[in-house]
């Protein structure tokens, strides 16, 4: 059952951002605004989120800028505008960190390891992972919350990842706004 949440306000949404909030590129990187695609009811649902959690975080691997695909100005002006429609909807992103070091780094801010949630929680000293959601769509992300002590949500087919994780998924959801929808319905206002 999900957690009854007394004060909303105190709880903490971290996302994903590629397979969350916009459509991942197969085998590729979004490199620009013109590759990024909303999925759909996403802007809607962090909307809806927003009036919830006091904190949305996006915590996203981007190891395009590392391969020298895209540079760290070009993933920064695709958050910037990705933030503004956000924005625009009624939704808002606290902040935004991407690790771009390449997966054969050993990086300790590279999910799973937790290095993106420790630098948050030191911007945002509020933040208790043990109120905190982390939403995903791949195993590392579950790894990420289960070494934190969060509740994982996954977005996509449930069977494929409980098939290819070890760790506890709590929720499965196809998009967010199922997940919206749930919490609203498990947690009335």
């Amino acid at each position: 059952m999900f957690p009854k949440i007394a004060n909303p306000h105190s709880w903490t949404l971290f996302l994903d951002r590629d397979g969350v909030i916009n459509k991942k590129l197969p085998d590729d990187y979004v490199k620009s605004w013109d590759e990024f695609e909303f999925l759909p009811y996403a802007t809607a649902s962090l909307a809806r989120l927003h009036k919830f959690f006091g904190r949305i975080i996006v915590v996203s691997n981007q190891q395009g800028v590392g391969k020298g695909l895209m540079s760290q100005a070009d993933l920064e002006a695709v958050h910037e505008k990705m933030c503004r429609v956000i924005r625009a909807d009624g939704g808002s992103i606290k902040k935004i960190y991407c690790c771009t070091d390449l997966a054969s780094s050993g990086s300790s801010n590279r999910k799973p390891a937790t290095g993106m949630a420790l630098q948050a929680q030191q911007d945002f000293p509020e933040i208790d992972f043990s109120k905190s959601l982390m939403v995903g769509d791949a195993p590392s992300d579950m790894e990420f919350a289960a070494r934190l002590g969060m509740v994982a949500v996954y977005i996509g087919s449930g069977k494929i990842i409980r098939d290819n994780t070890k760790f506890k998924i709590d929720y499965v959801f196809n998009n967010l706004k199922e997940l919206a929808d749930f919490i609203y319905e498990n947690n009335p206002e």
